[in-house]
């Protein structure tokens, strides 16, 4: 079982502008690419930061026409990696509050864009993907159980599960299982177990 990784969502890129490039094209280019922003990199194609439409309609940009990509752009980018997991883009883009991130090579080459829009696609799986997903990596491969031992539903994202487990100990880390898997929205519990392991006193099958 693994999260998404960046190269899996990220739309590959070439579309960027160097530092000097001037207000005017800049504005062309995201209109003539339908986007919402521009990398702006340096000569060995390293971003050094990004021009959003915010930029260009800011105080900056909307006093005058002759501003420049560095004039213009949020610089230092924020980049990401392709081997990251989606969950922690995600995590960079909140905590450094950025709409998108270029992703780069491992010579830190621009080679990419990864959007919001793009981390939302996780969350449009198809409900069967996701319900695969649990069977066979969460409950067959990385538990060891039986699929037949735990019914699986999805609808809209939202999992419920119910079945039987050997152990009450076990419904938390199952439970936190399926909530990691990309697509999915909440889990409803519905699980029952044979064995109480957490309860104080709880007896054993043979003590009983």
């Amino acid at each position: 079982m693994r999260h998404r990784s960046v190269a899996d969502l990220m739309t590959p890129t070439a579309i960027s502008v160097q530092r000097g490039t001037p207000f005017k094209e800049i504005a062309r280019t995201l209109k003539e690419f339908d986007i919402s922003a521009v990398p702006v990199v340096d000569e060995d194609e390293r971003p050094v930061g990004v021009v959003s439409e915010a930029d260009l309609l800011g105080e900056r940009g909307s006093g005058s026409g002759t501003n420049t990509a560095a004039d213009l752009m949020t610089s230092p980018a924020v980049t990401a990696r392709t081997e990251w997991s989606v969950v922690r883009a995600a995590r960079v883009m909140r905590g450094r509050q950025v709409k998108r991130l270029p992703v780069v090579d491992a010579a830190g080459r621009l080679i990419g864009i990864l959007s919001r829009g793009d981390l939302l696609q996780l969350f449009l799986r198809r409900d069967h993907a996701i319900q695969e997903e649990i069977l066979e990596d969460v409950v067959t491969h990385t538990l060891g159980l039986s699929p037949s031992s735990l019914t699986v539903e999805v609808a809209d994202g939202l999992v419920t599960l119910s079945g039987t487990v050997g152990r009450r100990s076990l419904v938390p880390i199952v439970l936190r299982l399926c909530q990691s898997v990309d697509g999915v929205v909440d889990v409803v519990n519905r699980l029952d177990y044979e064995q109480d392991d957490v309860s104080v006193g709880a007896r054993t099958p043979t003590e009983r």
